[in-house]
């Protein structure tokens, strides 16, 4: 029964991790494609310029997230293991000081007495379980996801490609900048409510509520940068 709750719990972290990531890269590839390409739209009229500097942004915008998501958790990983060799070496050299911090944490859940003493020892009695629970319940470190760091780069990484393609997908059929411009707003806005309700649903947001806040983020992005760029020409 253990091992089963054990692949539970990893397997319900991976999935929320998942999805952290996916928001990370949609949001931001939805937004600031689009955002330049209102930007340029504003100062050229050919959409190949407009594609051309797009894909550009969603290369270098997409190694660069998904690099800072790798390193995010890299860094993690890195944090964790640091954290467990110091514990380990406490568990070793000061037993009793852990033993008592250990307790302390099961007193503020209201347990007291026998019950206290069984649990402190059920938790010291397994050397391993005993460095996971102080990581987990003093610390508060959840024990990094094998192979986390690859998977967080390229769900980041690649969600900010899907969703940088959608603002410039008008451009690649339409060669005047005005009319593209139309329909690329209309389908990134499309897209930003449908993202904002998956955000709210994974996220615990309202969906209306998570829908309004990403259109009205990327509207302002794109009103900024179209603005600036009718004022420089």
């Amino acid at each position: 029964m253990p091992a089963v709750q054990g692949h539970h719990y990893e397997r319900h972290s991976g999935g929320i991790a998942f999805v952290r990531d996916a928001v990370l890269g949609m949001s931001d590839g939805l937004t600031v494609p689009f955002a330049l390409a209102a930007g340029i739209s504003g100062a050229i009229a050919a959409s190949h310029v407009v594609v051309t500097a797009g894909m550009a942004e969603i290369a270098a915008g997409g190694i660069s997230m998904g690099l800072g998501g790798y390193l995010a958790a890299r860094t993690h990983s890195d944090y964790y293991a640091s954290e467990e060799r110091r514990e380990r070496e406490e568990v070793k050299s000061v037993p009793e000081v852990e033993r008592a911090e250990i307790a302390e944490i099961f007193e503020e859940y209201g347990l007291e007495g026998e019950s206290l003493d069984r649990a402190v020892e059920a938790v010291t009695s397994d050397h391993d379980r005993w460095i996971d629970f102080m990581m987990r319940f003093e610390l508060g470190l959840e024990k990094p996801i094998p192979g986390r760091d690859l998977r967080s780069a390229l769900t980041i990484g690649g969600a900010y490609v899907v969703g940088g393609l959608v603002p410039l997908a008008p451009y690649l059929v339409i060669p005047d900048t005005r009319g593209a411009f139309g329909f690329s707003a209309a389908v990134t806005f499309v897209a930003l409510v449908l993202f904002g309700l998956f955000k709210g649903r994974f996220t615990g947001m309202r969906p209306l509520t998570a829908a309004i806040q990403t259109v009205a983020v990327g509207g302002v992005a794109a009103a900024a940068a179209f603005a600036l760029a009718r004022l420089v020409t």
